[in-house]
């Protein structure tokens, strides 16, 4: 039997404005162009991400030079389209995924933020304010964060035991997508760098868990 692919190499053609900025936040939060994407991916809901603006495809006049590195014209200048190149599991449009990179630079930029609902002291509507919190109330979310955490793997995350363990499921269990989300979603409040708790290596697992837990 022919073995499943698991990643897809894809050419998301964008202006070169906007290919410089998702590049320089990925360097920023120290990751990948595609982790950028698979993080919100996972965690934005599809409708929602479905109603971001398209950042489209570049200008006309917009191109970038490049020298041919192989082939019969290997050595000379080509101008082409800007892109990002990045590396996925399949099934992905390039709008939802330069959708995925946009809103990820918004988010950055501060012009939207999320909600993460169902954690303790979550932000809601119905509560404009939250007092901080005392030290009693500080050690027990201290605690709760200790024991969300795991110890990054050495080597990473390359077996569905492994992905399981990362994500705090049982050994052997066949969760599904749903399940699969929402723990990724709460690890991920707690994990991704932006937090208080953050830790690059350790969301960066989260998202190798989801990348073959996921495969279904």
């Amino acid at each position: 039997m022919a073995p499943t692919k698991t990643k897809q190499s894809y050419t998301i053609p964008c202006s070169s404005g906007f290919r410089d900025a998702v590049v320089a936040l990925a360097q920023r939060k120290t990751a990948n162009v595609a982790d950028l994407a698979r993080s919100v991916i996972l965690t934005v809901a599809p409708e929602h991400l479905a109603a971001f603006p398209d950042p489209g495809d570049p200008a006309k006049g917009d191109r970038e030079s490049i020298i041919i590195k192989s082939g019969p014209a290997k050595g000379r200048l080509w101008s082409r389209k800007p892109r990002l190149q990045v590396r996925l599991a399949p099934g992905y449009a390039l709008p939802m995924l330069r959708r995925a990179l946009g809103l990820a630079l918004a988010m950055d930029e501060g012009d939207i933020s999320m909600i993460f609902e169902g954690l303790d002291g979550a932000h809601t509507p119905e509560t404009p304010e939250i007092p901080s919190p005392d030290d009693e109330e500080m050690a027990r979310l201290q605690a709760i964060v200790a024991v969300l955490s795991f110890e990054p793997l050495a080597g990473g995350v390359k077996t569905r035991e492994q992905a399981l363990h990362v994500l705090g499921l049982p050994p052997g269990s066949n969760p599904d997508l749903g399940v699969l989300k929402g723990r990724f979603r709460m690890l991920a409040a707690i994990h991704h760098p932006d937090s208080g708790y953050g830790n690059h290596e350790r969301m960066s697992q989260l998202n190798g868990a989801m990348d073959i837990l996921g495969r279904g």
